[in-house]
């Protein structure tokens, strides 16, 4: 689990085609309070630590991850926005992250509002009823707040979230353009919602 709090941008060192991809991925961390078989959200996907030295840990990205997450992320030199797995007691200071992607958005409006900037996603419609104004979503691994949410003629819906100075220049997000593409995971509690109300129509 994890809160959509980005600790440290890491950058893909390598990555090389085994059984699935393994991705040796440099960070600022300090690996000796990491151990093997830990869990760390890369840009908002939860994978496991397989090995590390001084300053890099590797992880194996499997298939099943590789066709549900942004393509871009998985090569050399890519950006990964990195989270440590919450620990009982920590500062809960975004919202309840899992690490597990719902669907890819595609930037299609990024425009400056004040000293912030406003992004305008679009994800398919079957993820409409997850996301409401004012509720929390995560993009590449950041916790951030939706403002507007609604569908076009296209048959896509969109929404927006506010990029603050701050998170930008903390994450990967601050040099975000049109045609982009994020992993996009909608609040757990949305989850869990949707599919009582399934449940109970059938």
């Amino acid at each position: 689990m994890f809160t959509g709090i980005v600790t440290d941008v890491g950058t893909v060192a390598s990555a090389e085609q085994r059984a699935d991809l393994r991705l040796r991925i440099a960070c600022g961390y300090d690996l000796s309070t990491i151990d093997l078989g830990a869990s760390i959200a890369c840009s908002g996907v939860c994978l496991t630590i397989v090995d590390k030295g001084e300053d890099w840990f590797a992880v194996d990205v499997s298939t099943e991850t590789l066709s549900r997450t942004a393509p871009d992320l998985w090569k050399e030199s890519a950006r990964l926005n990195l989270e440590r797995s919450l620990r009982v007691g920590d500062e809960l200071g975004g919202h309840f992250v899992t690490g597990h992607v719902d669907c890819i958005g595609d930037v299609v409006e990024v425009n400056p509002q004040g000293g912030s900037t406003r992004i305008v996603l679009s994800v398919p419609p079957d993820y409409a009823p997850l996301l409401a104004g004012k509720g929390s979503v995560a993009l590449d691994g950041v916790s951030l707040t939706v403002n507007h949410v609604g569908d076009t003629n296209d048959g896509t819906m969109r929404f927006s979230v506010n990029l603050i100075p701050h998170t930008g220049s903390c994450t990967t997000l601050g040099d975000i353009e049109v045609g982009r593409q994020l992993n996009v995971e909608v609040d757990i509690l949305a989850r869990y919602i949707d599919r009582m109300l399934a449940a109970r129509a059938h």
